[in-house]
């Protein structure tokens, strides 16, 4: 199951040409990864504590493709394309109302030990709560 988001482009999401700049892209991505943990049953406000860890990000790759402008709105499309042993890979793609693609960015989280900060196995209520959103 693919899950997205449609978010309008804000203002605070803008360059001085109303275009949205590299940085604002963060937030679009982040509003869905958060919406696509909601969605599988373990918000981001109850991971943390049920599973005893932290999901640290050790990478994060964009590639713009297109702009994107103030008032259009944007169709956020996540994925989990894989979850390893200690971390847990998501595929974002970014589209404008017009179906031109504007931006693809791949997140790689971490699973620590929240008290030592250590790498620790995704426990397996997170594993199964994600696998409909894997492809």
């Amino acid at each position: 199951m693919r899950f997205h988001i449609d978010e309008p482009v804000r203002w605070s999401d803008v360059d001085a040409a109303g275009v949205v700049y590299f940085g604002a892209f963060v937030r679009f991505f982040e509003i869905a990864e958060e919406e696509l943990f909601r969605a599988a049953g373990v918000p981001y406000g109850v991971v943390f504590d049920r599973f005893d860890i932290w999901l640290p990000r050790v990478k994060y790759a964009c590639e713009f493709r297109a702009p994107a402008r103030l008032g259009e709105t944007l169709h956020v499309c996540a994925r989990v394309p894989r979850i390893g042993e200690k971390s847990i890979a998501l595929q974002f793609t970014i589209d404008r109302q017009d179906g031109v693609r504007v931006a693809d960015c791949e997140i790689v989280l971490v699973c620590v030990d929240r008290a030592d900060w250590k790498g620790k196995r995704v426990p397996d209520g997170l594993r199964t709560a994600l696998a409909p959103f894997m492809e």
